[in-house]
């Protein structure tokens, strides 16, 4: 048996200005993973997918083109020239939360991706399975970005813009953050095309908040490097209130960002598409306890930990 993981992710800054051409910063989040197993199944078979968390199981050469897990299985079949439908059992599994904003979706396709190549003696650079993934997520968001299959593929803080490029980058001192789950699902792509239909209604009451967490994000790749975490988390803050401006948080969000900053947190702000989904708290080992506490007694179904480094 093959078995490979990917883990999870957080945008730290400049969620949805991403989509418009401006840039961001995400981190993976190890201390969730999606996992998938590959090993050999009985002659004439084919390839079979088991989803036990879904509770489903696909046979390839009847599954549907838009079938996500199944589109991944194929687009890696073809890159490493392996046959079309091989005689395999893949097995997925992730702790990774779904429609939370951490990249399940990506998580899962890239587990995939290496524990096939993986499994068929066939080595991928990160950035083709990055590539890789990328036309899967297609099918989960309808408009990604590009920036969840990049950060997850490589396991590195990225600095991103689409349809310009991406940077792995290194931080000068690590982030602790507490990643609070508002316990309410979102979908992103909803969110995404909610934001795109009033803004193309109506630029110019919506560009100069895109235009500032593109700033914001900037300002915050030179923070991180050079270790002054109280301006990342100043920065944090007022990221959150432009998200706020631009209409994609919600009560659940800005409550758990309040809890997390009164608790002593650096700064606080939502993370991913938003209207559900996690928030993200800059903390230190100081005040770790504290926020915790305090986040899961303000109602966070969930807090992790995660260091970034």
């Amino acid at each position: 048996m093959t078995l490979a993981h990917a883990p999870g992710k957080v945008i730290l800054f400049g969620e949805h200005a991403v989509v418009y051409g401006r840039p961001a910063i995400a981190v993976p989040v190890t201390e969730v993973q999606a996992s998938a197993s590959v090993e050999p199944g009985e002659p004439g078979q084919g390839t079979i997918i088991i989803a036990p968390d879904l509770e489903r199981s696909i046979t390839l050469h009847e599954a549907a083109e838009d079938e996500p897990l199944a589109r991944i299985v194929r687009l890696t079949l073809d890159r490493i020239k392996a046959e079309p439908d091989p005689d395999v059992t893949i097995t997925v599994s992730s702790t990774v939360p779904v429609a939370r904003g951490m990249g399940s979706g990506a998580a899962v396709s890239a587990a995939i991706v290496r524990a096939l190549s993986q499994h068929f003696a066939h080595w991928l650079a990160s950035r083709v399975i990055s590539e890789l993934v990328f036309q899967t997520e297609v099918l989960y968001h309808g408009t990604p970005s590009g920036i969840d299959n990049t950060v997850i593929s490589f396991e590195k803080p990225v600095y991103f813009v689409k349809d310009e490029g991406w940077e792995v980058f290194w931080v000068g001192e690590p982030l602790l953050l507490a990643i609070a789950d508002t316990g309410v699902s979102s979908s992103t792509r909803e969110v995404v095309a909610d934001l795109r239909q009033r803004y193309e209604a109506d630029p110019v009451r919506y560009t100069p908040a895109l235009d500032r967490i593109g700033e914001i994000a900037l300002s915050a790749r030179s923070a991180i490097e050079q270790g002054q975490t109280e301006t990342v988390g100043k920065l944090m803050d007022e990221n959150h209130a432009l998200l706020q401006e631009l209409g994609v948080s919600c009560p659940e969000l800005d409550r758990l960002v309040r809890v997390a900053r009164d608790a002593g947190a650096m700064g606080a702000k939502m993370s991913g598409a938003g209207w559900g989904g996690n928030m993200i708290a800059l903390i230190d080992e100081s005040t770790r306890g504290r926020v915790e506490f305090m986040l899961r007694l303000g109602g966070a179904s969930r807090v992790i930990i995660s260091e970034v480094k």
